[in-house]
């Protein structure tokens, strides 16, 4: 049998085992005495009288969340699922213990009706082509909402915006479209240029009839140089003139 010696350390050992506590570098305790907020302790080796106190480990590390998807209506009206991924930390462990009953699931249930609200305020081409200004909005929003509980949303990022096909079918109709839009305007503004330059150089052969003569010839030996076997050109009257004038002269 057991000497009250042998009981009496044995209680020791048991007591000492359950009030020596080892928080890593990264945890701290928010230790209640008797009921009431005492104080934090850590990291580190730390004593804990059982019974009269008790010891809460918070996480200081940075937390990564995803968002499940959320269905987001647009201010076009257009209905899209939007899934995002929230990096935040906890600061005050005080604040997240004392201010809110599961400071985790509170945060992603805030992350999820924040990306609804922000997202339901802008169009749908802000969502695809904004997404850095979207991030940093959530963000902000986040954060100053948070803050009473102790926490720091540090970053938000959109990770994917989802449409359904027919609005995937249209948006294609309408790149198309815009890429037949553009091409017809480069095209046209194309003919403009050349149509101004031909023009110019009119106006200029008009001025000087000697040029004009000369591109007719440069003309006639680029088409010689095609190796055809026979060629037909008309002789315009201005080049001969000159020459029957001094024929009738003579």
């Amino acid at each position: 049998m057991f000497s009250f010696a042998s009981v009496l350390i044995f209680l020791a050992a048991a007591f000492l085992f359950s009030a020596i506590k080892v928080l890593n570098e990264y945890e701290r305790g928010v230790t209640f005495t008797l009921g009431r907020y005492t104080g934090l302790k850590g990291p580190g080796l730390i004593i804990v009288i059982p019974i009269i106190q008790s010891i809460t480990r918070v996480d200081l590390r940075t937390v990564v969340m995803d968002v499940p998807p959320q269905d987001v209506i647009s201010r076009d009206n257009v209905s899209v699922k939007v899934n995002a991924v929230i990096y935040f930390r906890v600061i005050e462990p005080d604040k997240a213990i004392l201010q809110v009953a599961q400071y985790y699931e509170a945060t992603s249930q805030l992350a999820q009706t924040t990306l609804r609200s922000v997202l339901g305020q802008h169009e749908l081409d802000d969502m695809l082509m904004s997404r850095d200004q979207l991030n940093k909005d959530i963000q902000t929003i986040l954060d100053k909402q948070t803050d009473p509980w102790g926490i720091k949303v540090s970053t938000v990022e959109i990770k994917h915006v989802d449409l359904d096909e027919t609005m995937i079918r249209a948006m294609a109709r309408q790149a198309e479209a815009e890429r037949t839009r553009r091409a017809k305007i480069i095209h046209a503004e194309g003919e403009m240029q050349a149509s101004e330059k031909l023009l110019e150089a009119a106006s200029m052969l008009a001025k000087e009839p000697q040029a004009l003569q000369l591109r007719y010839l440069q003309t006639l030996v680029d088409v010689a140089g095609e190796k055809n076997s026979t060629i037909i050109f008309p002789l315009p009257m201005d080049l001969i003139t000159p020459l029957m004038k001094k024929l009738a002269k003579e």
